[in-house]
């Protein structure tokens, strides 16, 4: 990582007018200098960023906390109100992907056009066109209209351009949630392989789990303003625990859908305690052994995937985890991609209350999320004794 200032931002911050009626914007702009028809909205403000080349830098926050409006200051498509901001070198953006396109010509004229606006001259997105249309894999369409096209191949167009003019700094805002699995793990391997070059990452998500596996540190802002900047675990614990989300969850005992190519899916979670098994068990504090077995299915042409467990409390905070990929366990599978992993706990040191078990299903590196079952085993605990807090701690005590 160098210690060049890449991205330098100095309170930096947007306003919008906010009109009742459409005629107030023609008040505005005829007696706007005597009296004000309409409402001022900061969606972000305040804001100093200080980002060196190399780094990886993570954003969380909640719907419409000002992300977007930050991550488009920085791309140039939206100026600053106030406050200064400097980006030094080429960006490339995956925010709305296949915004610039233009439906009306075929995806390699829109290849050109977009490459172009990025800063490759025509010679240079020829040398990389072949490079380009193999990751895309839309096949013939690629002379087609867009219009034609579905919100898939609009994805795979988008996101091999904006990757392939190589860029200093990319900037992703969740636009990986749309295309298939196979699609999905084909970017995230590229996103890597960036990291590893030392390209600067912006990576916008609601996925906290890849913003700490991916980012050095990580932003949260809230209300258009920057609470939080430090180390990716420290941010996104405290996001994490600020969290009140609906209490949700499904039935995992019900078969879910095959696994389609490229991806994996959850079949079943289950969990078993004191000689129940289902979605829902009981244990004593310190004294029960708690076993989570997790059935899946994945594409038999990839590597054998990883799994997570994740225990959360009523307030829907996340109080302990374990993954096979942290822990270095390989799972195995058949000839078909079916697999089981079961994860014991023995004498869980859950202290009593209600708490939530989500399974998650990973790529074989721990990055990319197959599928998850959320929520879908609920645990009551009870305990001995008087101990207060979430996990009892192994201690002793020494007397003179």
């Amino acid at each position: 990582m160098s210690s060049e200032l890449i991205i330098q931002a100095q309170g930096i911050g947007k306003r919008y007018a906010l009109f009742e009626r459409p005629a107030d914007r023609l008040k505005q702009l005829l007696f706007g200098r005597f009296r004000s028809y309409h409402q001022e909205f900061w969606a972000l403000r305040g804001v100093d960023l200080a980002i060196r080349a190399g780094e990886v830098v993570g954003l969380v926050g909640r719907n419409g906390a000002g992300k977007s409006t930050l991550l488009q200051m920085i791309c140039g498509t939206l100026e600053p109100t106030e406050g200064s901001l400097a980006v030094r070198g080429r960006v490339a953006a995956l925010l709305e992907l296949g915004a610039g396109f233009n439906p009306n010509f075929t995806g390699r004229e829109n290849v050109y056009f977009n490459a172009a606006i990025l800063g490759l001259n025509s010679d240079e997105v020829h040398k990389r066109m072949d490079d380009i249309l193999s990751f895309a894999d839309i096949g013939d369409f690629v002379d087609q209209p867009v219009r034609t096209y579905s919100s898939g191949m609009f994805v795979r167009l988008a996101f091999a351009v904006a990757t392939s003019v190589d860029p200093d700094i990319l900037v992703i805002d969740e636009a990986l949630s749309v295309g298939d699995g196979a699609f999905a793990r084909k970017s995230f391997d590229r996103i890597m392989g960036m990291k590893d070059a030392g390209k600067t990452i912006l990576f916008c998500s609601h996925s906290i789990y890849s913003v700490e596996v991916l980012c050095h540190r990580a932003l949260w802002i809230e209300h258009g303003c920057l609470r939080m900047q430090g180390p990716a675990a420290e941010v996104t614990s405290a996001y994490a625990a600020s969290l009140e989300s609906p209490a949700g969850g499904e039935e995992t005992g019900r078969a879910r859908p095959v696994a389609h190519a490229g991806g994996g899916c959850i079949i079943r979670a289950t969990a078993c305690a004191e000689g129940v098994c289902g979605t829902r068990v009981s244990t004593v504090s310190g004294v029960s052994e708690l076993s989570v077995t997790i059935e899946f299915a994945i594409d038999p042409s990839l590597p054998p995937p990883s799994v997570a467990v994740v225990f959360g409390d009523a307030a829907h905070r996340v109080v302990a985890s374990a993954s096979s990929h942290n822990d270095g366990v390989t799972l195995s599978m058949d000839a078909q991609g079916h697999g089981r992993c079961v994860v014991i706990f023995p004498a869980l040191p859950l202290l009593k209350g209600r708490y939530s078990i989500t399974s998650y299903l990973f790529c074989e590196k721990g990055l990319h999320i197959y599928d998850l079952a959320d929520q879908s085993i609920s645990l009551d605990v009870t305990q001995h004794g008087v101990e207060q807090g979430v996990v009892t701690l192994k201690h002793a005590w020494l007397t003179a």
